[in-house]
């Protein structure tokens, strides 16, 4: 029976206020409309993003809301004037999405786009543009998402098709954390080859970071975590050289200056800690050192003294590793399917959709690197 056109029920992870227990509930996902797809969740992973915002988000007004952005799956249905999808087609949703006619999508200096702060970033936008529904309550979609979910609904600007050939359960990864640690290294550092680089936290993201640094011919990259468990995996991706700050009593930017005779090239803040921003940005070297803030974090603000930029360092971040995202991720995927990137590494628990509590638990922990959920079958 074909569910093109109707009403679909499913189940959905539900977060229904500020500090709440995520719950399973039955959801309705209505039918894409003109320009949007209808997506089966195949796999999900979990980000740090998302535990951000059931543990640290305060606002009421942005629940009741699905989470999860960072996913693969296949196009169930398509709305009118979608030509570029059709129903069976491999794709990962995007949260930055690329309209491709926006002043931001045509200049080449970034991959932001218009529409992910008007249709997406308003409250009042991003709730008439739900498909969600629940208990008769309308559901926020998540950065236009919300991929913990059997079945979603997204723009077909913020969807990439990929290679049909694509494991949906490795690939996934693409849709956020390894994109955008990987990015940061080669498209907002610009690492350089025989460059020194110092990589802040090795979630997923910061081991692509590793990964990206290592890709762009970085000759020393040193890894700044205090799990030393996550030193030998920071070795798999790159990395030369491991630094706990818990072993030294010198603040760690001292560490970092005194290891490489004033300062590393390239640093990129993987943690979302503003204190950690700030070291990374001081541990790099006078004149050229350019420092990138990768972590996500709104509850604190972030400073430095003017001296540490006056003397010739650079401070810059970026969404996504500023990657532009429908024509990157297919070119990632493509990577990978080459061998040239590694997903595989960076999964440390597969898990059942069922088992999502468990899997947010372990990331608070800071037990996995990835835990990939299965939500359907292919």
């Amino acid at each position: 029976m074909t569910t093109a056109g109707n009403v679909i029920k499913c189940r959905a992870v539900v977060a229904w206020g500020p500090q709440q227990p995520v719950v399973i509930e039955e959801i309705e996902v209505a039918p894409p409309e003109a320009s949007e797809v209808r997506i089966k969740i195949v796999a999900t992973s979990l980000c740090h993003s998302d535990l951000y915002c059931i543990s640290k988000v305060v606002d009421k007004e942005f629940f009741p809301i699905v989470l999860g952005h960072e996913a693969a799956g296949l196009v169930e249905s398509v709305g009118p004037e979608v030509t570029e999808f059709q129903p069976g087609d491999k794709v990962i949703p995007l949260y930055i999405p690329q309209c491709g006619e926006c002043r931001f999508c045509k200049s080449p200096k970034t991959n932001q786009c218009d529409v992910i702060w008007t249709r997406m970033a308003s409250k009042d936008v991003a709730l008439a543009n739900s498909r969600f529904t629940c208990k008769g309550k309308k559901l926020r979609q998540f950065m236009g998402t919300s991929t913990f979910s059997e079945y979603t609904v997204a723009h077909q600007m913020a969807v990439a098709k990929i290679d049909p050939a694509a494991p949906l359960d490795k690939v996934c990864l693409l849709g956020c954390g390894v994109c955008t640690g990987y990015g940061a290294a080669i498209n907002t550092a610009k690492v350089e080859p025989g460059s020194t680089c110092a990589v802040f936290g090795l979630g997923a993201v910061g081991l692509a970071a590793v990964m990206g640094c290592k890709a762009a011919g970085a000759k020393r990259i040193i890894v700044v975590d205090i799990n030393p468990d996550k030193f030998e995996k920071a070795k798999m991706f790159g990395a030369t050289e491991f630094v706990n700050p818990k072993d030294h009593t010198k603040p760690i930017t001292q560490v970092l200056i005194e290891m490489t005779g004033g300062g590393v090239d390239y640093s990129l803040e993987c943690v979302g800690d503003v204190e950690c921003m700030r070291s990374a940005l001081e541990s790099c070297v006078k004149g050229w050192g350019v420092s990138v803030i990768v972590g996500l974090t709104d509850m604190h603000d972030v400073a430095t003294r003017p001296l540490q930029l006056t003397s010739g360092r650079t401070w810059t971040g970026c969404l996504f590793g500023g990657f532009k995202s429908k024509d990157a991720v297919p070119e990632m995927v493509k990577a990978y399917l080459e061998k040239k990137v590694k997903l595989d590494e960076f999964i440390t628990h597969n898990m059942t959709f069922d088992q999502i509590t468990e899997a947010f638990e372990l990331l608070r922990q800071g037990k996995c690197i990835r835990a990939v959920l299965s939500v359907c079958p292919e």
